[in-house]
C-alpha cells in the first residue's frame, strides 16, 4: 500500500486520533477495520457452524433437547452477563489488548470444545467461549469508533457487517462439509487458524486510541450488581420454558433481576466513576437504538433458531444442503450490509432501519406460511427478504448506539449494543420456544389420531412430544409398514411446523414494533465529545 494512501487516510482522522507512527501501517483505519473483522469473524462463523452442527452434536452425545439448547443458551448467557463489563475493560485498559485477549481465548476454548467428550463439557467451554467473545465484540466496535471520524463510521460498520455476513454465509457450508466428511468437533477447530490470524494482524496493525476522559478506576459494586442482575434475567428467561413462567423460581429470577437493576441504576447515580453513566441514555436515539436491538434480536434470532431443524429434520436435508438453502439469507446480508452503510451515510439511519424492519416483518409473516411440503422457491424468497431486511438494522442500530456515545464510553456503548442483542436473542429463543412447545403439545395428539395411528401414553408420549419439538420422527419398530412410517413422520412434521408458524407470526409482530421504534433513531451527531442530550 502506498505511503500517499496511508497519509490520506490519516488525514481523515481528527487531530486527537491521528497515529503517532506517521505514515506507518499501525493504526491505519481501513487496516484496523480488516483486523477487527477477522477477529469478530470467529464469532459469526462459530454461530452458524454450531447451528448446523447442533443436530449432530445432539445425536452423537445423546443430549436431551434442553441440553442441546444450553449449547447455545450457555454461550448467550455468558455474553449477556459480561459484555458491558468487557466494554469497560476495553475503555480502561485499551481496546487493542482486550481484543487480542478475546481472540486468543476464543480460539483456545474452541479447541477445548472440540476435545470434549460429553455434552456437559461442551456446555462448560461454550460458557467460557462466551466470556472471551464478550471481550472481542465491544473492543472491535471501540477500535472502529476510535479509528474513524463520525461521518465515515457508518461506512466502516457497514463493511464490517458485510464481512461478518460473509463468514455467516460460509459457516453453514463449511460446517456442513466438516460435519459430513470429518466430525462435529472439527467445526470448532476451524476457529484456531482464524484466531491466530487475528492475533498476528492485531499485534502488527492495531493501535490503542484512548480518550483523555476515560475512567481510571473500576466501579466494582456496579459490576457486581449488573452482572448478577443480567445473570438472573437471562437465566430466568432461559429456564422459564422448563420451569413455567408462573413458577416461583422463574418469578424469583425475573423479580430479582428488576430489583438488582433498580439498585444498579441508583448506584450509578452516586458512584464516582460509574460503570454505565446514566447520562448516556439521555440521548433519545441511543436509548431507542438499544431497545430496537433487543426487539430485532428477539424476532430474528428467536425465530431463526428453528430453521436448521426445519431444514434437516422436516425436509431431510444434510447439513451441507441446509447450509446451501440458507445462502439466500446470508448472501443478502453480505450484499446488504455495505449498501446499508452507504444508504445510512446519505440518508441517516432512520429510513434504512424502518424500511429494513418492515421488510423483516413481511419475511417473518411469509415464513409463518411454510409447511412440511413447502418448495425451495418459497423458502428462498423469504430468506432473501429476511437477509435484505436485517442488514440495515444491524448496521444502523449499531451506528446509532456507538455513534451517539462519547469516545471515552465507546467500549461501554459497544457492550450495551451487544448485550441488547444477546438479551433479545435469549428472550426470543425462550419465549418463542415456549410458544412453539405449547403449540406442538396441543396439536400433536390430534395430528397423531388423524393419521390413524394408535395412541401413545406415559413416557412414550413424553418422548414423542420432545422429539416432535425438534421435528424428529420417532424410529419405527422393525417390520412396520411404510405407510405407517410415513404417517408417523407426517404427524410429527405437521406438528413441528404448526409450532414454528406460530413462532414466526409472533416474531413478525415484534419486528413491526421495532419498525415503529426505528422512527426515533438518528445518526451520531458528535465525534469525540459528549453525546447529544434530548
Amino acid at each position: 500500500m502506498s505511503q500517499s494512501v496511508v497519509k490520506s487516510a490519516e488525514a481523515d482522522l481528527p487531530p486527537q486520533r491521528r497515529t503517532a507512527s506517521g505514515g506507518g501501517l499501525q493504526g491505519h483505519p481501513w487496516l484496523t477495520l480488516l483486523t477487527v473483522a477477522v477477529g469478530v469473524m470467529m464469532v459469526a462463523l462459530d454461530g452458524t457452524i454450531v447451528a448446523i452442527a447442533n443436530p449432530v452434536i445432539q445425536a452423537d452425545l445423546k443430549a436431551a433437547p434442553s441440553e442441546i439448547q444450553w449449547v447455545t443458551s450457555g454461550y448467550l448467557l455468558a455474553l449477556a452477563v459480561f459484555l458491558i463489563t468487557a466494554g469497560k475493560i476495553g475503555d480502561r485498559f485499551g481496546h487493542k489488548n482486550t481484543f487480542l485477549v478475546g481472540a486468543v481465548g476464543f480460539a483456545a476454548t474452541s479447541a477445548a470444545i472440540g476435545f470434549a467428550g460429553n455434552i456437559q463439557t461442551v456446555i462448560a467451554f461454550r460458557v467460557l467461549q462466551g466470556l472471551f467473545g464478550a471481550l472481542l465484540q465491544p473492543a472491535a466496535l471501540g477500535l472502529l469508533r476510535g479509528a474513524f471520524p463520525a461521518e465515515k463510521l457508518n461506512m466502516a460498520i457497514g463493511i464490517w457487517g458485510g464481512v461478518i455476513g460473509a463468514s455467516t454465509a460460509a459457516g453453514p457450508i463449511v460446517g456442513g462439509l466438516l460435519v459430513e466428511h470429518v466430525n462435529w468437533e472439527s467445526v470448532f477447530f476451524i476457529n484456531i487458524p482464524v484466531g491466530l490470524i487475528a492475533l498476528g494482524l492485531g499485534l502488527w496493525i492495531l493501535k490503542d486510541v484512548r480518550a483523555e476522559k476515560a475512567a481510571k478506576s473500576f466501579d466494582v459494586p456496579g459490576i457486581v450488581l449488573l452482572s448478577v442482575a443480567m445473570f438472573a434475567l437471562v437465566f430466568g428467561i432461559i429456564k422459564a420454558p422448563e420451569w413455567g413462567w408462573g413458577d416461583p423460581a422463574t418469578l424469583l429470577c425475573l423479580i430479582g433481576a428488576v430489583v438488582l437493576m433498580t439498585a444498579f441504576a441508583f448506584w450509578q447515580r452516586v458512584a464516582r466513576e460509574p460503570l454505565v453513566p446514566l447520562s448516556l441514555f439521555r440521548s433519545l436515539p441511543l436509548s431507542a437504538g438499544t431497545l430496537l436491538m433487543v426487539l430485532m434480536a428477539f424476532s430474528f434470532f428467536g425465530a431463526i433458531f428453528f430453521v436448521t431443524f426445519y431444514l434437516q429434520n422436516v425436509h431431510g436435508m444434510t447439513p451441507v444442503e441446509a447450509g446451501v438453502h440458507l445462502l439466500p439469507m446470508t448472501g443478502m446480508m453480505i450484499v446488504g450490509s455495505p449498501i446499508a452503510g452507504i444508504a445510512i451515510g446519505k440518508l441517516g439511519p432512520r429510513i434504512p432501519i424502518v424500511t429494513g424492519m418492515v421488510i423483516t416483518t413481511v419475511a417473518m409473516f411469509g415464513m409463518s406460511t411454510l409447511d412440511a411440503g413447502s418448495g425451495n422457491g418459497a423458502m428462498a424468497l423469504w430468506f432473501i427478504l429476511m437477509g435484505l431486511g436485517i442488514s440495515p438494522v444491524m448496521v444502523g442500530a449499531t451506528e446509532v448506539i456507538v455513534g451517539n456515545a462519547p469516545l471515552e464510553l465507546s467500549g461501554v456503548a459497544g457492550g450495551v449494543q451487544q448485550a441488547a442483542m444477546q438479551v433479545g436473542g435469549s428472550l426470543g429463543t425462550a419465549v418463542l420456544g415456549a410458544l412453539m412447545a405449547a403449540k406442538v403439545t396441543d396439536v400433536l395428539p390430534g395430528n397423531w389420531a388423524k393419521a390413524g395411528l394408535p395412541p401413545v401414553e406415559g413416557a412414550e408420549a413424553a418422548g414423542l412430544n420432545q422429539a416432535a419439538q425438534l421435528g424428529i420422527a420417532p424410529p419405527a419398530p422393525a417390520g412396520t409398514p411404510q405407510q405407517a412410517v410415513d404417517a408417523m413422520a407426517g404427524a410429527v412434521h405437521d406438528s413441528f411446523v404448526s409450532g414454528m408458524s406460530l413462532a414466526f407470526a409472533v416474531a413478525a409482530v415484534v419486528a413491526f414494533g421495532a419498525a415503529l421504534l426505528g422512527l426515533l433513531t438518528r445518526r451520531g451527531a458528535t465525534d469525540a465529545g459528549p453525546a447529544v442530550h434530548i
